[in-house]
């Protein structure tokens, strides 16, 4: 399905919404296989999802983080692993539109184009010759062999001796895989580590990081998009709090799923919907959603408005966003916990969703960007007044 135009925030939802029973039906096999299988990755093509961080000028849509945050949650409601690899492919591609826009045009050419990225500088990039040379590898790549380029983090020589971070773009084709992606949760990602040995990238394919983080970048013809004036690691930040919304979401409805005609064995309820138990465990498990989604959706709604009005940041308000992205995932984690507390022994079967659900939960919790103490540790030292021990704001 090739699209026209740029699609709203409700049909982009409903689309989301519509491939939930695929999502569901595959995510056993992408587990398995460790990565996605190719019939998700066609359905997500058609739906137009893949487009929403494409700049509007190649067919994408341009979408605003909100409309990010809400279809890549809709999306974790059929597959924790599918969300989590949509949200790095939107970062990704929104990444590409902060280079120089020959760049894009060749990137762009195909506007449903899967790229891959990851934050952390594992290699170095040495000047040559209309260019650098990159030497070094990546691991937790997600959905890089199912991703056609790959912007990843490196640094670079200074004149003065140092280094500094930059953001280099390599096709997939120049790096090789290490298939090491064996993990409790989010098995389905892909999220295998990559090695590049004496890869030639061409000047403009690689951008100071500096810049970036502060709200600086290369295109000329995105410069005035408020999509694309927003900063760095807030955008990143509201796009992986996503799958960890969604599957709260997905646990709620897995365990409404199965209630009808549940029991709780040994005990003299006939039905585990009569307990008061239950009805505890399901209120606080939606208290907790709830929570969760607010602190989602103010990430999201901050970086829009401020987007579009231009105003500057605080460092108060990029540490909040940090805070927000750790609530999102540790109010997440809470009320999948109840839920598959309340799940009984027989939840604990690879056929039943739930025990997927926490596993991938428990994982996104694990991230360094996305770790609930690491996130409150963070605001909580600038709120007393300390320097932030991160350039990751």
């Amino acid at each position: 399905m090739q699209l026209t135009q740029a699609l709203p925030r409700a049909e982009l939802v409903r689309r989301a919404q519509e491939l939930a029973p695929l999502l569901q039906r595959n995510a056993a096999w992408g587990e398995e296989h460790r990565r996605l299988h190719d019939e998700t990755i066609e359905a997500l093509k058609d739906s137009g999802v893949l487009r929403m961080r494409v700049p509007a000028r190649y067919g994408g849509h341009e979408s605003d983080t909100r409309t990010v945050v809400d279809v890549i949650s809709e999306l974790a409601r059929g597959d924790g692993s599918v969300a989590w690899t949509a949200s790095v492919w939107a970062i990704s591609s929104w990444m590409v539109g902060l280079f120089p826009d020959e760049v894009q045009d060749e990137v762009f050419a195909d506007p449903d184009v899967r790229i891959s990225g990851i934050l952390s500088p594992g290699a170095m990039v040495v000047p040559a010759e209309g260019g650098y040379v990159v030497n070094g590898k990546w691991s937790f790549n997600t959905g890089s062999q199912q991703s056609q380029w790959n912007v990843n983090a490196a640094v670079r020589p200074t004149p003065d001796g140092g280094h500094e971070p930059v953001m280099v773009l390599i096709p997939m084709s120049d790096l090789q895989i290490v298939d090491d992606w064996h993990t409790a949760g989010l098995r389905g990602t892909g999220s295998v580590t990559t090695i590049a040995e004496n890869v030639f990238v061409p000047e403009n394919r690689v951008m100071s990081m500096i810049p970036v983080l502060q709200g600086q970048h290369s295109s000329v013809a995105n410069a005035a998009s408020p999509v694309y004036n927003a900063p760095f690691m807030p955008t990143a930040c509201a796009t992986v709090g996503a799958p960890a919304l969604g599957l709260a979401k997905a646990a709620k409805d897995a365990f409404f799923e199965r209630l009808p005609g549940r029991k709780i064995t040994y005990t003299s309820y006939e039905t585990q919907s009569e307990a008061p138990l239950t009805h505890l465990q399901v209120a606080e498990a939606t208290v907790k959603i709830d929570e969760a989604e607010f602190h989602a959706h103010r990430v999201a709604e901050r970086l829009d408005s401020k987007s579009a009005a231009k105003e500057p940041w605080t460092l108060e308000e990029r540490a909040r966003v940090r805070l927000d992205l750790g609530a999102v995932c540790q109010r997440a984690k809470e009320a999948v916990d109840i839920l598959n507390t309340a799940s009984g022994g027989s939840s604990v079967y690879s056929s039943v969703p739930i025990q997927r659900i926490e596993r991938d939960v428990q994982t996104m919790n694990l991230h360094a960007i996305l770790h609930p103490n690491t996130n409150l540790e963070l605001y909580g030292r600038v709120l007393c007044g300390l320097e932030p021990n991160t350039q990751y704001l």
